[in-house]
């Protein structure tokens, strides 16, 4: 039966990504992995994705599905935001955490942006999930990237299972 669903391109090198994708998706597409480095422009998230999937998509001529993650912070205004990839490289967890030390409003918003392009040429569609939390000092074992400080409900993404998370 999987051979008859519709085949998609999902863009990353990250393997977590590629199984939450997947997990997402359930048996509608077959999703195929390709990492694809490319430079990244600056702007907001919704600019940052629809110039990924559509290099991507001239990058294998074909249909192309690319996700990217921001972590928005209240109290400093959105930062880091759609850089949050290089911030947590820079900074880990536990400087994510130092950067709020001297604010008491430690409120926090992940955004999570899909884009999808049928091929070469095709204007991107994006589909955006926001969840509100708060940052906190890491707890848990599970998930990645500033999954163990990003508290929702009293449990971090670290603390709750995959489906949960979802």
């Amino acid at each position: 039966m999987s051979a008859t669903l519709p085949k998609i391109n999902f863009i990353t090198g990250n393997k977590n990504k590629l199984a939450e994708a997947t997990a997402i998706l359930g048996d509608m597409v077959r999703l195929s992995n390709q990492n694809i480095e490319s430079s990244e422009i600056q702007g907001s998230l919704e600019e940052i994705a629809r110039d990924k999937c559509q290099k991507a998509a001239i990058a294998v001529n074909g249909p192309v599905l690319t996700e990217d993650s921001a972590l928005e912070f209240r109290a400093l205004k959105g930062l880091p935001g759609p850089y949050i990839k290089w911030f947590y490289s820079a900074l880990g967890n536990d400087g994510l955490c130092d950067l709020l030390a001297a604010y008491e409003d430690k409120v926090a918003t992940a955004v999570c942006t899909f884009a999808f392009s049928p091929g070469p040429g095709i204007e991107p569609l994006l589909f955006q999930g926001y969840t509100q939390g708060k940052i906190v000092p890491k707890r848990g074992d599970g998930g990645f990237a500033f999954d163990p400080i990003f508290e929702v409900q009293g449990q971090t993404y670290a603390e709750m299972s995959f489906a949960h998370k979802l």
